[in-house]
């Protein structure tokens, strides 16, 4: 069955090869990724900008381990802002996880093998239940992985976003001194992950949702205002791509929502 259509299609978003060559640090400040050497991963970085995320996912997949890095970003992209249904977000998420143990295995020093299955796994088990990742020491494997994402590519902005987010999750799930004795979060380690994120990435929508996130999990409702402005921050952002577009309108549609 086809993925849901990106819904904001835009000419904007839209390159060649040339011009994706020269927007690439600006589109991937976030992942550090390599600009692709192979014609048919520059066409599937075009699809994925532009919003054809089953298309880039099925192009980086026919050239393969070289285009892991697109695929797994693709099917993450439409399983978190597209996919309708929960059932087949999960089925998209374990696949990520799995492709990404062979991407680890065949290119170990590559950040995005790590990355993506540390971001799958999270997103699984928020759909699912944090504790449970954390009793069978999914939570463990998951900071694992974004410590060696970071180890290998410091300025992957993404990574420490999504670090910051492990800590929050853990606390909000079983409490700072829990959280801290047995799996290493702290709130301070929190909040430094997510301004090393922006510092890195400062048009980052997804940074600043996730901050958000991580505040009312932190401190619940007497931080309701600084969430609400790293919200309105992110719905103001002009997106550059289809995945910011997506990232841009789900701020707007958490602020719209309360």
């Amino acid at each position: 069955m086809a993925w849901t259509a990106f819904p904001h299609p835009d000419d904007a978003y839209v390159h060649e090869a040339a011009s994706l060559k020269s927007a690439w640090n600006r589109l991937h400040v976030g992942d550090a990724e390599p600009f692709p050497g192979k014609a048919v991963l520059v066409d599937a970085w075009i699809a994925f900008h532009a919003g054809q995320f089953e298309q880039a996912m099925r192009l980086g997949l026919s050239a393969g381990i070289d285009g892991y890095s697109v695929a797994h970003k693709a099917t993450c992209t439409h399983a978190s802002y597209l996919e309708p249904s929960e059932k087949k977000q999960l089925a998209l998420f374990e696949e990520v996880a799995e492709r990404c143990e062979r991407h680890q295995a065949e290119q170990p020093d590559n950040p995005a093998g790590y990355y993506w299955q540390a971001y799958a796994m999270g997103r699984y088990f928020q759909r699912i239940s944090i504790v449970k990742a954390l009793t069978h020491g999914i939570g463990t494997k998951v900071r694992n992985c974004l410590d060696r994402t970071i180890a290998l590519a410091p300025g992957h902005a993404d990574a420490h976003t999504a670090l910051g987010a492990y800590h929050a999750e853990i606390i909000g799930s079983v409490g700072a001194m829990i959280g801290g004795l047995t799996y290493g979060a702290r709130k301070d380690e929190c909040h430094r992950a997510f301004q090393q994120a922006l510092v890195l990435n400062p048009a980052s929508a997804a940074a600043r949702i996730e901050y958000a996130n991580a505040v009312v999990l932190l401190e619940g409702r007497k931080k309701m205002d600084e969430a609400a402005r790293l919200l309105k921050e992110a719905a103001a952002l002009a997106p550059q791509d289809a995945k910011e577009r997506l990232e841009v309108e789900a701020a707007r549609a958490q602020l719209e929502n309360g």
